[in-house]
C-alpha cells in the first residue's frame, strides 16, 4: 500500500514557487519553477537522507573546486550524464542534409592563430600515421561559403590535449582555418586516437561508482562559423573505434563516423563536407556559445 504524500511536502514546493512569482525575468523564473517541481519531485520519490543529500552537495561542491583556467568539471559532469547532448539535440533541429553537432567538449582552448589551408596543426613531431583532413563548408543549396572559419582541435597520441600536457607546446593540435573562394578547408595532422577523459576528480568517482568507463573513441573537433549560418560545434569520429557504441558522453551521431583513405604518399586521408544552416534571426544563435 502506498503512503498518502505528507501535505506538508507539497507545500514546502508550492511556497518555493510563490516566492518567485514576481521575478523580473520571465525566462529565469518558468525554467527554475520546472526544476524546483523536478527536483523536488525527485527528493519525495528517493526519499533522500538527510546524510545523501550533504553528499550531493559536497559532489557539487569539489566539481566546483577542480575547475580551473584549463579544466571545467561541471561541463564534464553535463558530459558524462547526458545532459549536454541532450541541450544539443533540443537546439539543433534542423533541416535534412544539415551538418549534425555533437558536444562542444571542456577542453576548447579559444581561437589559435589563423594558418593557411593545407598547413599542418603540430607544433612537434608525433610518432602517429600521418592523416590529411579536407573538404568544403557548404550552404544547404550547395553554395560554396568562403571566409568561413574553420576551428579545430584534438588530442595527441598520449591521449591528452595540449592544455593537460605541459609537455606539449601551447597551440599544439589546434588550428584555426579561413576558407576559400571554393568554400575549402584543409589541414595536415595525425590519426587521433581514443582516450579517457579527465576521471581523477569528482566526475571520474560517479563514473567509478557506476560502473561506467570514462572513454571517448577516436575523433576530432571542429567548430565552424560564418556570417548569416548558425555556429557548427561537431566532431569526425573515427571507424572502427571501440568505443564508438559507448562514448562516455554520448558524442558519436553516424553521420559523424568516417573512414581515413590511403593515399599515394603513404598519408591517410579524410574528405569531409560540412553543410551550415542558415541562421534563425529570432534566436540570433550564431557566435551566441
Amino acid at each position: 500500500m502506498s503512503q498518502v504524500p505528507h501535505p506538508e511536502f507539497a507545500q514546502i514546493t508550492e511556497d518555493a514557487l510563490t516566492r518567485m512569482e514576481d521575478a523580473p525575468q520571465a525566462r529565469l523564473q518558468a525554467v527554475l519553477a520546472i526544476i524546483i517541481r523536478h527536483l523536488h519531485d525527485a527528493i519525495r520519490e528517493a526519499r533522500v537522507t538527510e546524510f545523501e543529500w550533504e553528499e550531493g552537495i559536497r559532489f557539487l561542491t569539489r566539481t566546483g573546486q577542480t575547475c580551473d583556467t584549463h579544466r571545467q568539471e561541471f561541463i564534464l559532469l553535463s558530459d558524462v550524464l547526458g545532459v549536454s547532448m541532450l541541450v544539443d539535440a533540443l537546439n539543433h533541429t534542423g533541416a535534412d542534409g544539415i551538418s549534425e553537432s555533437t558536444v562542444f567538449g571542456p577542453f576548447y582552448a579559444g581561437k589559435q592563430p589563423t594558418i593557411a589551408l593545407g598547413s599542418s596543426i603540430l607544433k612537434r613531431p608525433e610518432e602517429a600515421d600521418a592523416l590529411s583532413i579536407h573538404g568544403r563548408v557548404r550552404a544547404s543549396d550547395g553554395t560554396p561559403i568562403s571566409g568561413a572559419l574553420v576551428e579545430v582541435w584534438q588530442t595527441a597520441p598520449n591521449g591528452l590535449y595540449d592544455v593537460q600536457d605541459e609537455d606539449q607546446p601551447a597551440g599544439h593540435l589546434r588550428g584555426s582555418f579561413e576558407t576559400d573562394g571554393n568554400g575549402t578547408y584543409a589541414f595536415q595532422t595525425v590519426v587521433p586516437v581514443s582516450y579517457a577523459i579527465p576521471n581523477d576528480g569528482p566526475v571520474g568517482e560517479l563514473l567509478k561508482a557506476l560502473g561506467r568507463h570514462p572513454n571517448r573513441p577516436a575523433h576530432v573537433h571542429f567548430m565552424i562559423t560564418a556570417p548569416g549560418y548558425r555556429r557548427l560545434v561537431t566532431h569526425l569520429f573515427i571507424d572502427g573505434d571501440p568505443y564508438l557504441k559507448s562514448d562516455a558522453v554520448f558524442g558519436v551521431k553516424s553521420s559523424l563516423i568516417v573512414t581515413p583513405q590511403p593515399t599515394g604518399s603513404g598519408c591517410l586521408s579524410i574528405g569531409y563536407d560540412f553543410i551550415l544552416s542558415a541562421e534563425d534571426p529570432v534566436a540570433g544563435l550564431h557566435g551566441s556559445q
